[in-house]
């Protein structure tokens, strides 16, 4: 029997061209950041900061805080930039604050218990809004009620004002009562600046201190 020649079906199309699997495209997308992030770094000498979910507001400040020097509770004449090497936490207000200013603190001093040996690598920082009233001997027995570990910074009218404005801190005293005698209206945020002195997270009032400690865990290690 004679062999029929093959037929080929016209209605067949050519196979098509896979298309690059969802793994590669992932692939391609890290070389890409990977490759941005290695140029930024070459450009500006340090590396961007690219934080997980943290529980304040983050600030991708391109500049240092602006230093300042003031009178510590220690005795001594401080400045931000002698701090540089520890992550701190910043907080402005008074030692007559009647609630926000213990509220605060209440909630930092849970932050050195909860790091444990990490807390070394913090520091808790009030600067006085009412330099009148709050000289430095007033503040570290204020402070201490809180936590021996933290530092308490006050000044002249002008040095506070120098502090405050570059960081966005607002104060303003006001007439009190006949028992109270004048109050200060201020910023109840609490400001973390990283280890070389860059502006990074915001915290606002009330922000839990595990929360905090939880965040200052990650950002001791940058």
């Amino acid at each position: 029997m004679a062999l029929q020649p093959d037929k080929t079906d016209a209605t067949m199309k050519p196979p098509r061209a896979k298309r690059p699997s969802a793994l590669l495209w992932a692939g391609l997308v890290a070389l890409l950041l990977i490759g941005g992030v290695a140029v930024w770094s070459l450009v500006n000498g340090r590396l961007p900061f690219v934080p997980p979910q943290l529980h304040g507001t983050v600030v991708q400040s391109p500049d240092r805080v602006p230093d300042f020097t003031l009178d510590a509770s220690t005795g001594e004449r401080v400045s931000l930039s002698d701090l540089r090497g520890k992550v701190l936490l910043v907080y402005f207000g008074y030692t007559f604050c009647p609630d926000a200013c213990p509220t605060t603190l209440n909630e930092l001093k849970k932050v050195p218990a909860v790091l444990g040996q990490s807390a070394d690598d913090v520091q808790v920082v009030m600067i006085s809004v009412d330099p009148q009233r709050d000289t430095p001997e007033v503040l570290r027995e204020y402070l201490a009620h809180f936590d021996p570990s933290f530092l308490g910074l006050t000044g002249t009218d002008e040095e506070i004002l120098a502090a405050a404005t570059p960081l966005g801190i607002y104060y303003n005293a006001h007439e009190g009562s006949a028992a109270t005698g004048y109050l200060v209206d201020h910023t109840t945020s609490v400001l973390a600046i990283d280890r070389e002195g860059y502006l990074r997270v915001i915290y606002s009032f009330e922000t839990p201190g595990e929360a905090i400690a939880e965040d200052m865990r990650w950002l001791v290690r940058q």
